[in-house]
C-alpha cells in the first residue's frame, strides 16, 4: 500500500524544499513529488497538454482540476517507492474533495497525514522574490499565488483537523529544524 502525505503552504514556504530533502536522505523508502514540478514538466515536453497547463501556471491560476488529478494519481500509482511525500495539493476545496473521494475508492493508497508548513505572507514574499526562479515569480503573480492560497486554507485546515490529518510545522525558522521536525513526524507515521 501506498502511503500519502500531502505537504501543503505559501508559495515560498519551502514546503518542495523541505520534502525534497526528506527523501534524498531516506532515498530507500521515501519519494517525492512536487505538483507544481510535475505539471511543469508537461510544459517543457510543449504537449498540447503542457501548452494548456502553461496559460494557467503562467497567469499565478490553479491548473483545471481533472489535469492535476490525472497527473497526482499516475505519479503516485508509478511511484518506485511506498512513501510518497506530495506537495502542492491540494490547494483548492474542489481538489480536497476529489482526492477524498479518490482516496476511498483507491484502496491501494492511504493518506496518512497533511503536513502544513506554515510561513506569514511577508516572508512567503521575500522568499519567493528574492529566488525568482521562473518568469511566475513576480509581485502581481505572488500577490494572485497567494489570494488563491488562502481563500480556500481554513476549510481545508478544518476538514483534514476533522480526519485528526492535519499536521502544522513552524516554517519560518531554519531549514535544518524544519526538516528534522518534519522528517521526525513523517517516520513515526511509517
Amino acid at each position: 500500500m501506498k502511503k500519502l502525505f500531502l505537504i501543503i503552504g505559501a508559495p515560498g514556504s519551502g514546503k518542495t524544499t523541505d520534502a525534497s530533502i526528506i527523501a534524498r536522505n531516506n532515498s530507500d523508502k521515501i519519494v517525492h513529488f512536487s505538483t507544481g514540478d510535475l505539471l511543469r514538466s508537461e510544459v517543457e515536453k510543449r504537449s498540447e497538454l503542457g501548452k494548456t497547463i502553461d496559460g494557467y501556471i503562467s497567469a499565478g491560476n490553479l491548473v483545471p482540476l481533472d489535469i492535476v488529478v490525472n497527473t497526482i494519481v499516475t505519479a503516485i500509482k508509478n511511484s518506485p517507492k511506498d512513501v510518497i511525500l506530495l506537495d502542492g495539493y491540494p490547494r483548492s476545496v474542489e481538489q480536497m474533495n476529489r482526492l477524498d473521494e479518490l482516496l476511498k475508492s483507491e484502496k491501494s493508497i492511504q493518506l496518512v497525514s497533511v503536513i502544513e508548513v506554515s510561513v506569514g505572507e511577508k516572508v512567503a514574499r521575500d522568499r519567493v522574490l528574492g529566488r525568482a526562479r521562473g518568469s511566475d515569480d513576480n509581485e502581481t503573480v505572488f500577490n494572485n499565488r497567494m489570494k488563491v492560497y488562502l481563500e480556500p486554507l481554513g476549510a481545508i485546515q478544518s476538514f483534514y483537523t476533522t480526519k485528526r490529518a492535519l499536521q502544522k510545522i513552524n516554517g519560518e525558522r531554519d531549514i535544518d529544524s524544519i526538516v528534522n521536525d518534519m522528517e521526525n513526524f513523517i517516520k513515526t507515521r511509517i
